[in-house]
């Protein structure tokens, strides 16, 4: 009924076979994120966007859940003034971001998050690991529905603001990527994904920290449907080689081009 081509649907009694798709996967944790930022629906696209929120939560790909979450609303600078769009559309009011931190301040919190829950669940991001024979470490990445978030977002801003970047966000899983190249259909934004796979959305969309949430979910239902998550986009050269990518055909890689629709309108890069 719903037209999934490659659909591997997994009986909850067949223990072994799910098993051996989780003994599979190269991460045993996902943080996943999903930024919220400063947009416009007038003239004013050209404006650059600044981060309003900034959520992640981390699923364990063994058992599905969310273990920890990180959310915290950020100050911006460029455009203090939140578009009357920017509200309706994300939920987050202009007093919220007023009682907010700097980008600064946020990314300095979100790296004490991610040492304790390093040291909480032992973990390690390794994005140049290439098969299972680190099994013995949890390895981690990050994802996110689409490349804007750690891509174009985060990166283009901390540029501007002279900010220093954590460089494990220098890698990441693109979620919606994945999707296609596993289900082989191009996803109607994350809503649609999950409405796709028979998962109802819940919360608010375009709540950071909700949209968060849904794609652990989404993530983990294709798990059990047999993706292995492999890391589909670094800045960092050097490892480019090395990485799980992957491999596009020139009609996919020109589908996905400009670099992020997002980055010109917020509501366009949920599709």
């Amino acid at each position: 009924q719903l037209g999934l081509i490659r659909r591997k649907s997994i009986s909850p009694a067949n223990k072994d076979s799910l098993g051996r798709i989780r003994s599979k996967q190269l991460f045993g944790y996902l943080i996943i994120i999903d930024f919220e930022s400063t947009c416009w629906n007038d003239g004013k696209r050209h404006y650059s966007q600044e981060i309003i929120e900034f959520p992640a939560v981390l699923l364990n790909t063994l058992t599905g859940e969310i273990e920890s979450e990180f959310q915290t609303y950020v100050q911006p600078e460029e455009h203090p003034i939140l578009s009357k769009f920017c509200v309706e559309l994300t939920g987050i009011r202009q007093a919220q971001v007023d009682e907010g931190v700097p980008l600064k301040i946020c990314l300095s919190q979100f790296c004490k998050w991610i040492q304790v829950i390093q040291q909480q669940k032992e973990i390690t991001f390794a994005p140049s690991v290439t098969n299972n024979s680190a099994s013995e470490v949890k390895l981690c990445a990050f994802v996110t529905w689409s490349d804007w978030d750690l891509g174009v977002c985060l990166e283009y801003e901390c540029r501007r603001k002279q900010l220093r970047k954590p460089v494990f966000l220098n890698s990441w899983v693109d979620l919606r990527a994945t999707y296609k190249l596993f289900y082989r259909r191009k996803p109607k934004g994350l809503s649609g994904a999950l409405q796709e796979l028979g998962i109802e959305f819940s919360g608010r969309e375009h709540s950071g920290l909700d949209d968060s949430r849904n794609t652990a979910h989404l993530a983990w239902h294709m798990i059990r449907d047999g993706c292995i998550m492999k890391i589909t986009k670094s800045l960092d050269k050097s490892l480019k080689e090395s990485l799980l990518v992957p491999r596009l055909s020139p009609h996919q890689k020109s589908s996905r081009s400009p670099y992020m629709k997002k980055s010109l309108h917020h509501l366009n890069a949920r599709q």
